[in-house]
């Protein structure tokens, strides 16, 4: 029997983001998006059939994490529980690891492939965690950047600009994305 899927909605200083939680935690989280409709329909996408309520108080309390978050305070989200349901093996190691990433600090793909204990072949597959990672932020994915400082991709609303802003927030300098070429049909894949 699936778990009852709750969520809300409300604006941030970056735009307007939707939460999803269960009993065991927060099971989704969408990004700051331009309109309260685009969040919502975000959030369903991942969550079918969850249900709009106000949320009780340790749920609020993430809203107001994340609210402080984007108006630029410092913010640990590693106490908040989560719910990722059934993942891959890999990236429920990927997840653990870089959950433990600190505020301003970052790693590359390349990195937590090998900390993880594969070879360099397996960015990719840390880079598909990423962008499948269901609660961004408390699962902190925007800290895992391409190699050589350059920014990599990013799933969420406004992609590595809201990367590089959320980088910024923290006083992380990052090297812009390059301007992809017509010819170069992978420019998104900067592992």
């Amino acid at each position: 029997m699936a778990m009852r899927v709750d969520y809300h909605l409300f604006e941030s200083a970056a735009g307007f983001v939707a939460l999803g939680w269960t009993e065991r935690g927060v099971v989704s989280l969408r990004l700051p998006a331009a309109s309260m409709r685009e969040a919502e329909r975000a959030l369903l996408r991942h969550c079918p059939g969850a249900r709009r309520t106000d949320p009780p108080p340790h749920v609020g309390r993430v809203v107001d994490a994340i609210l402080r978050y984007f108006a630029g305070e410092r913010i640990d989200f590693a106490d908040v529980p989560v719910d990722l349901g059934a993942q891959e093996p890999f990236f429920d190691r990927v997840y653990a690891r870089v959950r433990r990433l600190g505020w301003g600090e970052t790693t590359t793909y390349g990195a937590v492939a090998k900390e993880l204990g594969v070879g360099p072949e397996f960015a990719r597959d840390v880079g598909q965690a990423m962008a499948r990672n269901p609660v961004p932020l408390i699962v902190p994915c925007h800290r895992v950047t391409g190699a050589g400082g350059k920014i990599g991709g990013f799933s969420a609303p406004g992609g590595s600009d809201s990367k590089a802003h959320m980088l910024a927030l923290e006083g992380v300098k990052v090297v812009p994305p390059p301007t992809p070429r017509k010819d170069d049909a992978q420019a998104g894949f900067d592992f």
